[in-house]
């Protein structure tokens, strides 16, 4: 399974975006600023998320790229979620619920954008995705 996010609106603490699953429109998406993140970071140990000065730590969006999804328990929300692997700079990337850029944390907020910054709906629509999503034997994401 195939999922595209085309990030559309550029906040001062937020970026919208639209979310694909196999070409076909599934949703509207939330997350943290978008800023510019260095192609390495030398000082940080490899597993460990980076100290960067351009990284505002739970207040900046994942870079642009593909990654893979696998579907994981998350203790903190207590079920199931979509994780990302490999997010340079980043660890525990979840695709979850969530209203404003407060709930976002680094992660994707899913939703239906009706009020500028924010998506409504979002539990609903969270739990549609991980119906699809669970159903899949391999899922990629593309963030453009």
């Amino acid at each position: 399974m195939a999922l595209d996010l085309v990030r559309r609106y550029y906040g001062v603490d937020y970026t919208m975006g639209s979310l694909y699953i196999d070409g076909r429109y599934f949703c509207d998406t939330l997350e943290d600023t978008v800023r510019k993140l260095p192609v390495a970071c030398p000082d940080t140990p490899k597993g460990r998320s980076c100290r960067c000065k351009e990284k505002i730590y739970a207040r900046t969006a994942i870079p642009a790229g593909t990654y893979t999804i696998t579907m994981e328990y998350s203790p903190r929300f207590k079920r199931v979620l979509p994780l990302l692997h490999d997010v340079p700079h980043f660890l525990g990337i979840l695709i979850h619920a969530g209203n404003d850029p407060e709930d976002t944390a680094g992660c994707i907020l899913v939703g239906k954008n009706d009020i500028r910054g924010r998506v409504v709906e979002s539990r609903a629509t969270s739990d549609d995705l991980n119906k699809l999503l669970g159903k899949a034997e391999r899922i990629t994401i593309r963030i453009a």
